[in-house]
């Protein structure tokens, strides 16, 4: 028979003291402080801090030490914590166009008013360090390039008319709506779909971008520009009547250059796919923009006839919190319902039984 457990409030007591025995580790190594996660996971706390969609460096950090490095139970924690604060107002639109960038990489301009700069990246690690330690990176004229003005390649193009408007001239800006207040209602905005694919899980959005690359859907992209630097964050104060800096969020952008578009009545132009991400989080802003251009498929008259086109499919399953209790409720106890199933099963059996052969 299929009985309860006894004793539950006790087990459970047992289990975070087990838990927190075995997050521990050996007593002998030192304890990893937050600092040392903010600082030296960066990426993965950028991980945490998007898909939590908080800003917070030290709590995302915090997170990840009590998750144990499990970072979907990390993001559950930071989105928990983040609707016990209060919604003082909203801060002003960022302006990443003056973005001045820690890198900036173009893969459609060699030689791009500027320049390229390499930055942070892994994209010339090939190998396993034995010694991580590094001398640091050798000294360069930093202040003079930073000095030196980089305009984003999508607004060259822009100004050449070679690329869609950002947005359509004969169209007013609607204040976007808030998905962390509002419930999420098909057909969305593009603004609203982009909150949903910045707090999405980065390796759904990865295989789903991946998708559209393979031929299930209309992406044949360019990587107009990829920038990770700080941007300075204004808020709006009413009383004041002027905004207020609160300070400077690292941020990565990405702007694709997709397939062309164009007809009788106007000339082909490139197309557009965006994504704007917490910390250096190049992987999860270039999935963001393959996803926003696939999303955009009735914008220019395109079948839908993949997975990463349809957006409720894509907003409903990016969620990884939602996605992690969903699957993750199938642990609780199920007892009445499979108690039914089986009673159910087994009076099939009798009747099958029953029947002469």
């Amino acid at each position: 028979m299929y009985v309860a457990v006894k004793g539950g409030e006790k087990a459970i007591a047992n289990a975070h003291a087990l838990l927190a025995k075995e997050g521990r580790g050996d007593p002998e190594t030192p304890v990893i402080t937050v600092d040392a996660v903010a600082g030296q996971l960066s990426v993965l706390v950028a991980r945490v801090m998007n898909e939590g969609s908080l800003y917070d460096p030290e709590l995302a950090a915090r997170a990840v030490l009590q998750a144990q490095g499990d970072v979907l139970e990390a993001v559950t924690l930071v989105r928990s914590y983040r609707t016990t604060l209060p919604r003082l107002g909203y801060t002003l639109p960022l302006d990443t166009a003056s973005l001045p960038p820690q890198r900036r990489i173009s893969a459609t301009f060699k030689d791009l008013p500027g320049g390229q700069q390499l930055g942070v990246t892994f994209d010339y690690t090939h190998r396993l360090f034995s010694d991580a330690a590094t001398d640091g990176p050798e000294p360069t004229a930093a202040a003079a390039e930073e000095s030196r003005p980089m305009p984003r390649v999508n607004d060259l193009l822009g100004d050449a008319s070679l690329i869609e408007p950002e947005r359509s001239p004969d169209s007013t800006d609607p204040e976007p709506a808030d998905l962390t207040r509002d419930p999420t209602m098909f057909p969305m905005s593009r603004a609203e779909r982009l909150q949903a694919l910045a707090r999405g899980d980065e390796g759904f959005l990865l295989s789903l971008g991946y998708s559209t690359q393979r031929g299930f859907g209309r992406t044949h992209p360019f990587a107009g520009e990829v920038r990770v630097g700080e941007v300075e964050v204004e808020f709006d104060a009413p009383d004041l009547g002027f905004p207020v800096p609160l300070g400077r969020l690292e941020v990565t952008e990405c702007q694709m250059i997709n397939q062309f578009t164009g007809s009788a009545d106007k000339p082909a132009q490139f197309t557009r796919g965006y994504g704007l991400a917490f910390g250096r989080s190049e992987r999860k802003a270039m999935s963001m923009s393959l996803l926003d251009r696939a999303l955009r498929a009735d914008e220019f008259g395109e079948r839908r006839v993949a997975p990463a086109q349809d957006e409720e499919f894509v907003v409903s399953h990016s969620d990884n919190v939602q996605a992690t209790g969903f699957v993750e409720h199938l642990k609780l106890p199920h007892y009445v319902d499979f108690q039914a199933e089986l009673g159910l099963i087994r009076r099939l059996r009798e009747e099958h039984a029953a029947v002469p052969a």
